[in-house]
């Protein structure tokens, strides 16, 4: 039983191990609350990237804007399927509050804070200025996880 152990110790990645930094997809994609859900989609498109990060330009913020929350493909998926996509903003539609990581924390809180906000993707901070440096999603975990195998 005990070898059983250590062979799945070793063949398992351990999400511990791994750092969100490592990851994650470096920048972030941001628009106001007020943009149009289809210049998300556009914006998306342009970039591939499966995720844009919500501001609040009216925020009490030293820095004039504050993070808001997420707007996802899926949530342009949804959007579209209830036939509302021409007629909503990125505030409207965005997923909030907006879940954050710590670029240095492991991708197994990553995978803890996903799990327990039901959300596929998070903001990454840096923990010295407190500011947006990536983003980390599901699909990043996966391909994480095959890369450590």
């Amino acid at each position: 039983m005990k070898q059983a152990t250590l062979e799945r110790d070793r063949t398992e990645p351990r999400l511990d191990r791994i750092a969100v930094t490592d990851a994650m997809h470096a920048g972030v994609l941001t628009c106001p609350t007020h943009t149009p859900l289809t210049a998300v989609a556009r914006m998306m498109a342009a970039h591939r990237i499966h995720a844009v990060v919500v501001f609040d330009e009216a925020s009490d913020d030293v820095g004039g804007a504050e993070l808001w929350g997420v707007v996802s493909d899926l949530d342009l998926v949804k959007a579209a399927n209830a036939g509302e996509i021409a007629d909503r903003t990125a505030g409207g539609t965005a997923v909030t509050p907006i879940v954050l990581v710590d670029e240095q924390d492991t991708l197994a809180h990553a995978v803890q804070l996903m799990s327990e906000h039901e959300v596929a993707h998070l903001v990454v901070v840096s923990p010295q200025t407190g500011r947006p440096v990536g983003i980390i999603s599901t699909l990043d975990v996966a391909r994480a996880l095959v890369k450590a195998a």
